[in-house]
């Protein structure tokens, strides 16, 4: 098979991979979101906003995809160079999947957190955010391995 066929793969794998775990990480503290507030609703309090931040934390892991695939298409590849840039685009799309999974399952916990207590968002945050360096790391990484 041509070489360029495996680049073009692993380079859309990266984004593809990395927008599946987003999804699932969105769909997971979405659904919290509407459960906590659903709750807070119910006591008459109000809801705290800051659990749409929660839910949208995975979804940077498609942006980190994204600048991976275009450094992907500007590399040549080769015979040499065709295995390897397979591997990068699925191993960089599973660093950003699994992050933006559990990035879903504890914003999930931070939003159920906030919704009874209104207390502790600094914490879940920097929870979150130890949770979003480690895909900087995947993303800088996979980077520098092209």
């Amino acid at each position: 098979m041509n070489p360029q066929f495996f680049g073009a793969l692993g380079a859309g794998l990266v984004l593809g991979i990395s927008a599946i775990g987003a999804a699932i990480g969105i769909g997971i503290t979405g659904s919290a979101s509407i459960g906590a507030a659903k709750r807070c609703l119910k006591a008459n309090q109000p809801v705290p906003m800051l659990m749409l931040t929660f839910a949208g934390f995975p979804l940077t892991q498609v942006i980190y995809g994204f600048i991976i695939m275009q450094q992907m298409i500007n590399v040549e590849v080769t015979a040499v160079n065709a295995g390897r840039m397979f591997g990068i685009g699925v191993g960089g799309g599973l660093i950003m999947c699994i992050a933006g999974i559990f990035q879903g399952k504890v914003g999930a916990s931070a939003c159920d957190a906030l919704g009874d207590t209104g207390k502790g968002a600094a914490f879940y945050i920097a929870v979150l955010g130890i949770i979003e360096t480690v895909a900087l790391f995947g993303m800088v990484f996979t980077l520098t391995s092209l």
